[in-house]
């Protein structure tokens, strides 16, 4: 009988040996796929961009969220909450969307005090990366919505200090919702009109012909004033 156990131990040792060689056994053979998060990184076009695009945000509802369970300080939670949004707020409008989705907006004020919105956006037929896309009108969109489910919590509970900072929040990303939105029909019926590259056309014809004109007419003035 001790022979007969003898054996299958070592027979079992056989074939326990090559799994553990390969790593299949226990929590081991896990440890080589990556991460989801990882992988939708390393297919992003622009990593850091995207990057910056979330730690902004999450940062600050994080802040909000846990900040009074390392400090008992409102006003400190509250300027760090507000400097992360405004970050967002500058990072979204002026870098993320351009890099990761073609599109900028920006608001004028006009000399009679209205207000003039201006689109900008990439050519339709430029490289664009469908994951960077996709995250982009996800987290922008999605993003007001939590804070607007914190402003019922904070009415609910009757904190109302905790909902200035969230008034805050919604204001400023309900701003990069409404001018991209904005910007994104303004640039599908642009593009889809072809008045995009008609204007851009216009303006290079424009610019050559008066160049053009200029040098004829100086020419021919100072042909006449070389006869005189």
């Amino acid at each position: 009988m001790a022979d007969e156990s003898r054996v299958n131990l070592l027979a079992d040792s056989t074939t326990l040996q090559p799994d553990l060689e390969q790593g299949s056994v226990g929590q081991g053979g896990r440890s080589n796929q990556p991460g989801l998060i990882r992988e939708y990184f390393e297919s992003s076009s622009h990593p850091i961009a995207l990057l910056f695009f979330i730690a902004f945000r999450l940062g600050a509802l994080l802040t909000y969220l846990l900040g009074s369970i390392f400090t008992d300080n409102f006003t400190l939670i509250f300027v760090i909450t507000i400097l992360l949004l405004a970050f967002d707020f500058w990072t979204v409008k002026n870098v993320s969307g351009r890099i990761l989705v073609g599109l900028r907006w920006w608001n004028e004020i006009q000399e009679d005090g209205t207000n003039k919105w201006v689109f900008e956006s990439a050519n339709p037929n430029r490289a664009g990366n469908a994951n960077d896309s996709r995250l982009f009108w996800t987290v922008l969109y999605a993003t007001p919505v939590l804070w607007i489910l914190l402003a019922f919590t904070c009415i609910f509970t009757f904190k109302f200090a905790w909902l200035v900072i969230v008034v805050v929040a919604i204001i400023l990303n309900l701003a990069n919702v409404y001018g991209y939105t904005q910007c994104d029909k303004d640039a599908k019926r642009k593009w889809a009109t072809g008045l995009a590259a008609q204007s851009a056309f216009g303006t290079l014809g424009g610019s050559v012909g008066g160049f053009a004109g200029k040098m004829f007419t100086s020419g021919v003035s100072s042909m006449f004033t070389s006869r005189g």
